[in-house]
Parts: C-alpha cells; sequence; structure tokens
C-alpha cells in the first residue's frame, strides 16, 4: 500500500531560491557581488567564478524544456504520516510548512514536456521541500514517470537535488531505492534511455539508487555527490578526506560520472544525448 493522499488544492508557487531580497547577492564561491536580474537571466551562475546557486524545480523546468511545453503530472499526490512520527517537531508539522513553500507536491516535480521538439518524461526535485528528500511520495512519483515514458516510448529526465531518503518514513523511504531500481529496469528493457542530472546537492538513498543509474550520469560544476556526507564519514575513519572529495570533478575523476555540464549547456547536451538513442 502506498504511504500518500491526494489534495485538490492548488499549490501557489513560493518556492524559495538562494537569492535574498536586496539587488545584489554575494556568490558563496569567490565572494563577488552579482547583481540579481543580470543572474537570473544567466541562469543563476555568478559572472565572475561560474559557481552555481541552487535553483528550485520550475527554474530547471524553464532551462530544460521547450518554452511552453511542459505538463505537469501527479500534481495531486500528497504525503501522508503513516508513523505518526515527531523528532524536534512532528512530522505532519514539517509536511504542512513544506507544502506551504513550494510550487510542486512534495519533493519531486514530474511531468511531460518537450526538449528540441523531442518528448519527454521529465521528473525534477526540489530541495526547499524537506531536504528534497525521497518519501513514499516521491518513489510512487518517480515510478510513474517511468511508466509514463514507457507507456509513450518516450526518454525519461530526471533532475535530482536530495539530501536522500527521508528517514521520517523510516523503512517506507528505503523501499523506494527498489522500487524506483525496479521502474528503471522496466524502462531498460523497453528500450528506452534514462538521463540522470545530478546537482547539488544528489546524497543519500538517492545517489545509491536511481541517481546513479542512468544510461548517462551528468553532474554540474561542483555538486555534492555521494552517500553519507564528508562531515560523516571524516568522523567514522578520523582521517582527513582529499581535497574536492565527494564534488563532481572527483566524482568523474574516479569513474562514477560520464560528464560535468555548466547548467548554461546542459539543455544543448542532453538533446545530443537523445539523438544517439531511437
Amino acid at each position: 500500500m502506498a504511504w500518500f493522499q491526494r489534495s485538490k488544492e492548488n499549490i501557489i508557487d513560493k518556492t524559495p531560491r538562494e537569492m535574498p531580497d536586496g539587488l545584489w547577492t554575494k556568490c558563496p564561491g569567490c565572494s563577488e557581488l552579482n547583481y540579481k536580474r543580470q543572474l537570473e537571466e544567466n541562469v543563476y551562475l555568478c559572472f565572475s567564478c561560474g559557481y552555481h546557486f541552487r535553483i528550485g524545480s520550475t527554474e530547471y523546468v524553464s532551462i530544460l524544456l521547450d518554452e511552453g511545453s511542459f505538463v505537469e503530472t501527479n500534481s495531486i499526490v500528497r504525503s501522508a504520516d503513516p508513523l505518526g512520527f515527531t523528532d524536534s517537531k512532528s512530522y505532519s508539522s514539517r509536511l504542512e510548512s513544506g507544502y506551504k513553500t513550494i510550487t510542486t507536491a512534495d519533493a519531486l516535480l514530474t511531468g511531460i514536456g518537450t526538449m528540441d521538439a523531442r518528448p519527454v518524461s521529465f521528473g525534477c526535485m526540489n530541495f526547499n521541500f524537506i531536504g528534497g528528500s525521497m518519501g513514499a511520495v516521491v518513489g510512487e512519483k518517480f515510478v510513474r514517470a517511468a511508466r509514463t515514458a514507457i507507456e509513450r516510448k518516450m526518454p525519461l529526465i530526471i533532475v535530482s537535488a536530495t539530501g536522500g531518503a527521508r528517514m521520517q518514513e523510516a523503512a517506507y523511504s528505503l523501499m523506494q531505492m527498489a522500487k524506483t531500481s525496479a521502474a528503471l529496469a522496466e524502462l531498460s528493457e523497453a528500450g528506452l534511455p534514462y538521463i540522470s542530472v545530478l546537482t547539488d546537492p544528489t546524497t543519500g538513498g538517492v545517489s545509491a539508487s536511481y541517481g546513479m543509474l542512468g544510461d548517462v550520469n551528468i553532474a554540474e560544476p561542483g555538486a555534492l555527490i555521494g552517500f553519507a556526507g564528508p562531515r560523516v564519514i571524516e568522523q567514522t575513519i578520523r582521517r582527513k578526506l582529499p581535497a574536492g572529495f565527494q564534488r563532481s570533478e572527483f566524482v568523474l575523476e574516479h569513474g562514477f560520472l560520464d560528464r560535468i555540464v555548466p547548467r548554461t549547456a546542459l539543455k544543448t547536451t542532453i538533446v545530443k544525448l537523445l539523438a544517439w538513442f531511437k
């Protein structure tokens, strides 16, 4: 049984970005000031160092898909609280707060659109919703996106930005690793491509499942990619980690990525990759 509930409420776009309210914002990479409007026009890349600011799922839709082509699916699927989980606050309260801050239902936006006029099944995670964590709803929406790709004979494109499994759902969350991986096996058997785009950060259960299972795995520059975070690993092994550990460049060098692509070139790169698949 899937632990989620449905709602017909319209969700208002209140997605917070990594942008303050002022006209200028300081780059975390080089500390240079960027004019906010120009930064938006430059798809949220620092003009001085190319630092990739974190952005929401709606921004990736506008960057990657043809203008006006995206139609959202599964928008009324909502998370429930099957365990009545509480830590510093109740899980139901966290969900309520999350739904007030984003434009999509839960941490994964799914839909159908086109890339250079080619139809695709598309999904993008939103880190602003409980750290982009994967619960039962994220797993369910991913599987539905994969099945849409199979039914309509489309490629599947997923953009990940996540802290991993949603531990407030315990085993229900961990089960999604197997569930999503099985859906990708069905997609592969149907002879359809899956391109995984990894952004900052992609960690935990997502990196251990569908995040790294693409026919092609590409990442934005400087993205944190791995299972446990660097601080946890350092505390566990009691050793200093190499410079740049778990960043895209380090992950590519060690054979876990196929390519690093700046945000400005993501769409053209994916379109070229899809041309290899018939």
